[in-house]
C-alpha cells in the first residue's frame, strides 16, 4: 500500500474568473508533484461530493437551500467575495467530499492530504473570505457521526484567522492559554477543552483578515512581519500547549501557504524553507504521539503563484518513508 494519500479533483478549480484567489493552483500542484515524481498517479484517490446530508451536519437548512436554488441576497455574496454560480456550488461540494476523504484515509492510513479545501471562513448560515463551505468541519463532524473519531484538533497555520472555525466548534479554552493578545465579540460563554470534542488552535497574523475573531480554543495572535524562527516557536508551544490538555484521535491541519513573505493577502515574513520546517514541525509532533494527520491546503496568493505551488508541493517530499499503518504519520 502506498504511504503516500493524496485527494484530488479537477473539479476544485473555482469558476471566479479574474480574481486574487488563484483558482489554476490545484491544477498546478497536481502537475508539479507528478513532473517532480513526488507522487505517481496511483498516488490521487479522486473524491465524490460531499451529500446534502453531510453538509447540513454543519451549516443551516436556509443557507443550504440558497446555495442549492441560487438565492442568496446580494449581500451574502458579496460577503463571499467570490461570484455565485452553480458551478461554485458543485467545486465547493466537491472539495468538502474530499476533505471527508482525506479524513476518512488518515484515519485508516496517518496521513492523508487534500490538495484542496480548508475553507475556515465558512460559517453555519454564510460565507466569507472566498469561503462558502467549510470543508474541515464538514469532515470531522462526519467522522463523528461515523463512530471514527470522537475528538478532532485543528491546527491552522494560514496567515488569516481561523473565524469560521472558532464559530462553528465553539473555542474549548485551554486552561492555560499562550500570553497573545485575543479577541472577544461580546460575552460569548466559553467551554474548557475537556467539555468540547474539537479543539481548535489558529496561529495568524493578528493585524489581518477577519476584524472580528471569536475565540479558538488557543489563539497566537503573531505581529506584522514575523519571521521563520519566531514563527517556529510560537507553532511548538501552541501544539505542546493544546496537546497537553486535548488528546485528539485526528488531528485536521490547515496549512496556508499564505504566511509566504511574498504573498499578496498576507504580512508575515516566512520564507519557503521555513514554510517547510512548519509543516515538519507539525507532521513529527503528530507522528510523536501517533495522531493521525488530515492536510487541507487552505490560501495562498504570492505574487508569483509558482511559489504557492513551490511551498506546496515540497510539503510532500520527505513523506514516501513513513509507514503506512494506522496513525504513524
Amino acid at each position: 500500500m502506498s504511504a503516500l494519500k493524496l485527494v484530488y479533483s479537477n473539479g476544485y478549480y473555482l469558476p471566479i474568473g479574474a480574481h486574487v484567489f488563484p483558482a489554476e493552483k490545484y491544477r498546478l500542484v497536481h502537475a508539479r508533484l507528478l513532473k517532480d515524481g513526488v507522487a505517481a498517479k496511483a498516488d490521487f484517490i479522486k473524491p465524490e461530493p460531499a451529500r446534502d446530508e453531510d453538509i447540513l451536519l454543519v451549516h443551516t437548512p436556509e443557507y443550504v437551500s440558497k446555495l442549492k436554488n441560487g438565492t442568496l441576497s446580494p449581500l451574502e455574496e458579496a460577503q463571499m467575495e467570490v461570484p455565485y454560480s452553480p458551478e461554485l456550488v458543485r467545486a465547493f461540494w466537491l472539495a468538502a467530499g474530499g476533505s471527508i476523504k482525506a479524513a476518512q484515509l488518515a484515519v485508516e492510513n496517518g496521513i492523508a492530504f487534500n490538495i484542496g479545501g480548508g475553507f475556515h471562513h465558512a460559517f453555519p448560515d454564510h460565507g466569507e473570505g472566498f469561503c462558502v463551505i467549510h470543508d474541515v468541519a464538514v469532515a470531522i463532524r462526519r467522522m463523528q457521526k461515523d463512530g471514527k473519531i470522537k475528538r478532532a484538533m485543528t491546527v491552522d497555520c494560514d496567515v488569516h484567522h481561523g473565524n469560521g472555525t472558532a464559530a462553528i466548534f465553539g473555542g474549548g479554552r485551554a486552561e492555560s492559554p499562550l500570553p497573545s493578545k485575543t479577541y472577544h465579540r461580546g460575552t460569548e460563554p466559553q467551554r474548557k477543552a475537556e467539555e468540547t470534542d474539537v479543539f481548535t488552535i489558529s496561529l495568524h497574523q493578528a493585524n489581518n483578515y477577519p476584524a472580528w475573531k471569536p475565540p479558538s480554543s488557543i489563539d497566537v495572535n503573531l505581529p506584522d512581519r514575523t519571521g521563520d524562527a519566531e514563527y517556529l516557536q510560537w507553532l511548538d508551544n501552541a501544539l505542546s500547549s493544546g496537546l497537553r490538555q486535548f488528546p485528539p484521535e485526528l488531528l485536521c491541519y490547515i496549512a496556508g501557504a499564505d504566511p509566504y513573505k511574498e504573498d499578496q493577502l498576507g504580512g508575515l515574513s516566512l520564507t519557503i524553507e521555513g514554510l517547510k520546517k512548519r509543516d515538519e514541525l507539525v507532521f513529527r509532533v503528530a507522528k510523536s504521539r501517533a495522531i493521525p494527520v488530515m492536510v487541507t491546503y487552505a490560501g495562498g496568493y504570492a505574487r508569483n503563484v509558482e511559489d504557492t505551488v513551490t511551498i506546496t508541493a515540497t510539503r510532500w517530499q520527505p513523506r514516501r518513508k513513513f509507514s503506512s499503518s494506522k496513525g504513524v504519520c
